[in-house]
């Protein structure tokens, strides 16, 4: 059975260590270690995570499978988004399953918890970035709905890739 529960500040270093496990599972293959650790290093801090947490526009949520957190969602509206150009939408800014709970099912319901959270602030669409080279992910979000808008650049510490904007319309 699956649970969906807001992190709160006092759950910051859980959050931690889910964001790096699974931030490294899924990327530390493809990627070289120096710009990982770099990466990981700037975003994925205590202080960093806290800050993140703080934010009146941004939340949170674990998802658990049997009591074990299996994952995690950020989403941002408004000033919290990373792009200012998505009006009326939710940015979802990283949504990560841990490898033993993937296939499950789970990255579907932190989806439909994004759209319903978007719903219920009479938002139009939801939007993420997704590296170009995660043809997993790509497969997963047009199964979801997503279609490409456009592209942006991400530094994976210093090293600049293309992440594709997708969006999926809720109307």
């Amino acid at each position: 059975m699956f649970r969906l529960e807001q992190i709160s500040i006092e759950q910051v270093q859980i959050l931690k260590d889910i964001s790096i496990e699974t931030f490294t599972d899924t990327f530390a293959e493809a990627n070289d270690p120096t710009h990982m650790k770099e990466y990981i290093n700037n975003h994925y801090t205590l202080e960093q995570l806290t800050k993140e947490l703080s934010h009146p526009h941004s939340e949170f949520y674990f998802i658990s499978q049997d009591s074990v957190i299996a994952g995690y969602l950020k989403i941002n509206r408004d000033t919290a988004q990373t792009e200012h150009t998505h009006i009326n939408s939710l940015e979802i800014e990283r949504i990560y399953i841990r490898n033993p709970f993937k296939r499950m099912g789970l990255g579907k319901k932190l989806i439909q918890k994004a759209s319903e959270r978007a719903h219920d602030m009479h938002l139009d669409s939801i939007w993420l970035g997704v590296w170009e080279e995660n043809l997993q992910a790509l497969h997963f979000y047009n199964k979801m709905g997503f279609k490409q808008s456009g592209s942006h650049s991400f530094f994976l510490g210093s090293d600049e890739q293309t992440d594709l904007i997708l969006k999926k319309s809720l109307n």
